[in-house]
């Protein structure tokens, strides 16, 4: 088998067309035509058919393309396994996308045993939506991708989650904001103003779903997409705040913040997500394993 004539069949299957795979490869949609009916001949298999003005994968095609991803998803583990190789004694890079609903100091936390990795790193860190991040970690632009879901369905590359742990929510404030408040937890949401994740978030569709079921009218002063905006305002008294309850004894410490309450049945759940489904980079494996170890074990 000519395996440029299997990359070729790849990318046409994951573009959608050969006009598009084309582009990206930069050859014309002749010569891609071309090297797939070869690969279409070494096998005698038909891998596409037409569907109209497109071109759909028949049966023997998807099993050619569950093939094709594991060899290219090896291929691509194989090159970074050989380039840190050859990095050893130099500084490496390593390139995180975080996602922008992960709080940042989650985000820290995950990555500090990165630190301290055998061969010297120099943390770059990316952020973004998941989307865009898993576009950039496909071409392999990343190393690793840090977010608070797993790889979304509608997300066609071959990339593996790796869970690191999960944590529940809870309620902060200022001490100077609690003063007065007679309600207990959560009714006492109702009397004081609240900030809350924007509304793009998958903990805000939550949050608002909970307070529904208990007939609490939030009174909202502020929406954040970037969770340390609302622990910057939260810190100064301006409302009460969410954050996971891992953090719970870092928020005591370095910011002051009260716990107002605990909610059991929020759950957030975080994620390592990575082309190599057996972990070989040394940062990343230090990182799963601190994770499960040590931030989420309670």
């Amino acid at each position: 088998m000519n395996f440029k004539h299997l990359y070729y069949f790849w990318v046409a299957a994951h573009a959608g067309g050969i006009v598009r795979a084309g582009e990206q490869l930069h050859v014309t949609p002749q010569t891609l035509s071309g090297q797939i009916k070869l690969l279409e001949e070494a096998l005698d298999k038909k891998l596409f058919k037409k569907s109209g003005r497109t071109l759909e994968l028949t049966d023997a095609g998807r099993l050619a393309l569950d093939y094709a991803d594991e060899i290219f998803s090896l291929g691509s583990e194989l090159e970074s396994a050989v380039r840190r190789e050859q990095e050893v004694g130099t500084q490496s890079r390593f390139r995180v996308g975080i996602a922008d609903s992960v709080p940042k100091a989650i985000a820290y936390r995950l990555l500090e045993p990165a630190l301290s990795a055998p061969v010297s790193l120099r943390v770059i860190c990316h952020e973004g939506k998941l989307h865009a991040l898993l576009a950039q970690l496909a071409v392999h632009r990343l190393d690793l991708i840090i977010a608070d879901a797993p790889i979304p369905a509608d997300v066609n590359i071959k990339a593996f989650n790796h869970r690191l742990g999960r944590s529940t929510l809870s309620c902060f404030g200022a001490a100077s904001l609690l003063q007065g408040v007679r309600k207990r937890f959560p009714m006492s949401l109702g009397q004081l103003p609240l900030l809350l994740p924007g509304t793009e978030s998958a903990v805000r569709r939550k949050l608002d779903h909970w307070l529904a079921s208990r007939a609490i009218s939030p009174r909202i002063v502020g929406e954040f997409d970037d969770g340390a905006m609302a622990l910057a305002f939260g810190r100064e008294g301006r409302g009460l705040l969410f954050a996971p309850t891992v953090l719970e004894n870092q928020l005591h410490a370095e910011h002051k913040l009260t716990t107002v309450g605990q909610i059991n049945t929020i759950v957030e759940e975080f994620f390592a997500i990575s082309i190599e489904r057996r972990i070989s980079h040394p940062a990343v494996a230090m990182i799963i394993d601190a994770a499960r170890s040590e931030l989420f074990n309670a």
